[in-house]
């Protein structure tokens, strides 16, 4: 992430709007059950609400700085911090009731890699497992927040087609002006 960024991602605007708007469009309606995985935490704002609704939740963070300092903070918690790519994580098949990602796919590098993350969600995912989540979608502001910065916007209209060529079945996606929602299961 550049400096501007973080600087919005690590801020108190950021957490009122991840709990007044984020989380509750994203999960709303959803049992996301007892033992939670998401990807791509960042600076943990949706993780320190997560962390209350559910028994365990297991962060995956492939930037080692922002994984040491989560770990740092919620250590002690129900809240499990590994420094690991999503793409290829060290985690047992069928190990999670759900999987949840906020405004975080655009970060990874290409769309073969988003779809290879979406093919590992399926791995740990239990039969019958959510994957749920949100991304922004393209908008001027949007691009100038991401500038010198890896960018691969999810455009929603193929969103579907990819969760399910990924093994989803059950997906929806749903728009509102800045950003998408998904929700799918595993069979």
């Amino acid at each position: 992430m550049n400096l501007l960024h973080r600087w919005l991602c690590s801020s108190a605007r950021w957490k009122r709007a991840v709990e007044s708007r984020v989380l509750p469009w994203t999960l709303e309606g959803l049992d996301l059950g007892s033992n939670v995985l998401e990807l791509g935490p960042g600076y943990g704002a949706t993780t320190d609400l997560l962390s209350r609704r559910v028994g365990r939740l297991t962060c995956v963070e492939v930037d080692a700085g922002l994984a040491t300092a989560l770990r740092r903070r919620t250590l002690g918690g129900n809240v499990r911090v590994l420094c690991q790519d999503a793409t290829a994580m060290s985690l047992p098949d069928g190990e999670f009731d759900s999987a949840v990602c906020f405004t975080m796919l655009h970060h990874v590098p290409s769309a073969a890699l988003q779809d290879r993350l979406l093919a590992e969600v399926v791995r740990v995912l239990r039969p019958g497992g959510i994957f749920a989540g949100r991304d922004s979608r393209y908008s001027r502001s949007f691009r100038l927040l991401h500038l010198f910065d890896t960018m691969v916007v999810v455009e929603p209209s193929t969103f579907r087609g990819r969760l399910e060529a990924a093994g989803f079945e059950r997906v929806q996606v749903d728009m509102e002006p800045q950003a998408f929602r998904f929700r799918a299961r595993k069979p």
